[in-house]
């Protein structure tokens, strides 16, 4: 069953991961928990936050707070939206479903994963807010503009190119806890594995009635949709450049947003490339590690496109301070993946919304004790942090 995630049992995002751990069999814990190589990038991601100290304005009342942020000319309740999180429904059934009706029920967005369980439609029909798709060329330039047409006929309003995956990372966590053997279905390889599923009946009862082993409907080739494999491979045929911009803006005709920007000269060439936002983002730690963590790049990337493009942060996001401090360094919003996910692990519909709650509260409680009003008002001179990171 999935736990608690109320108060006062649940008080932290730490709380939500806890309760996910105790769930999940290992190998899906571990699927969403872990990074990249030796993972120094993903405790970094975190850990950077705290050479960030708030400087507040006391004796100021504020007896109301205003959350709210556009980006792209699309107004969010919150200054944080849903990241990409692929294999949601490993999770929790129609995990993405789920996941997109509490960030609508918020007021915030919800980022679609290409390796969505869940077919975009569904997806987007279960929110009452705006909706981003997010693409990777799995299948090739032909499944691609299938999947950007049912995007944009579904009604999503952006498109999340992401671009720092030609190879998948390794994540020795995935290895150990033999993924590769699992996701193969031979008995004899899956065997050795096999118990870590076998000790959580609760987790394994629902995801058979979910319908086991998922596929991507969102990815359709010509023999149906992609089945649940090894996605390194497939990424190793599928790399996105900037040349390909060009034929994704054609075919969708909207807005487009680059994530994975970690330097200031991809940010400008993004710009200069008539992008509409970027998300400075090393996914999650997940692909390259001893990169930077984020916030650690973010005045360096905002400083080059110098105010030409909307700018957002993802990576490490615990805590609505954290979501403050990227504010104030320049972002204009935030995307929160693992803490929305340990949430949908941990019980579903209620654990994500008990995930945005937390950072939402944080982010009042932090506001009013900053001397801050509104959201929109936040700027550097309310925070220091290392002059190093200004030497880009």
């Amino acid at each position: 069953m999935a736990g608690n995630v109320s108060a006062p049992k649940v008080v932290n995002v730490r709380d939500l991961r806890d309760l996910a751990k105790n769930r999940l069999p290992q190998m899906v814990f571990d699927y969403i928990d872990s990074g990249a190589d030796r993972e120094q990038t993903l405790l970094q991601n975190c850990t950077a936050f705290n050479e960030i100290y708030f400087r507040p304005r006391c004796a100021v009342a504020t007896p109301s707070c205003d959350l709210s942020i556009k980006v792209l000319d699309q107004k969010f309740q919150l200054p944080f939206l849903l990241a990409p999180v692929g294999s949601s429904r490993m999770f929790y059934p129609k995990g993405e479903i789920v996941a997109a009706r509490e960030a609508g029920i918020a007021g915030t967005g919800y980022t679609l994963s290409t390796l969505s369980g869940c077919r975009l439609e569904d997806v987007k029909e279960a929110t009452n807010f705006p909706a981003w798709y997010q693409l990777y060329l799995l299948g090739g330039r032909d499944v691609a503009l299938k999947t950007i047409q049912r995007a944009k006929s579904a009604g999503f309003s952006a498109i999340v190119v992401t671009i720092d995956t030609p190879v998948s990372g390794l994540r020795e966590r995935d290895v150990r806890n033999g993924t590769k053997e699992l996701l193969s279905m031979n008995p004899f390889s899956m065997l050795p594995y096999i118990s870590q599923m076998l000790i959580k009946p609760c987790w394994l009862t629902q995801w058979l009635g979910d319908g086991g082993l998922m596929n991507f409907p969102n990815v359709e080739l010509d023999d149906g949709p992609m089945g649940y494999t090894e996605i390194g491979p497939a990424l190793e045929q599928s790399v996105v450049t900037w040349d390909d911009l060009d034929w994704i803006r054609e075919a969708w005709g909207g807005k487009i947003i680059v994530k994975g920007v970690h330097v200031g000269d991809d940010a400008r060439k993004a710009a200069d490339l008539g992008v509409d936002a970027i998300v400075v983002s090393n996914h999650g730690a997940r692909q390259l590690d001893s990169v930077a963590p984020t916030i650690r790049v973010l005045p360096e990337i905002v400083k080059a496109v110098n105010g030409q493009i909307d700018v957002l942060l993802d990576g490490g996001i615990r805590r609505g301070g954290d979501v403050v401090k990227a504010l104030c360094l320049g972002a204009k919003g935030v995307l929160i993946g693992r803490a929305y996910a340990y949430g949908l692990a941990a019980g579903g519909g209620p654990g994500v919304a008990r995930a945005i709650e937390i950072i939402r509260t944080d982010i009042l409680r932090t506001m009013k004790l900053l001397g801050c009003d509104s959201v929109n008002k936040l700027d550097s001179s309310f925070v220091t942090f290392p002059e190093s990171w200004k030497q880009y």
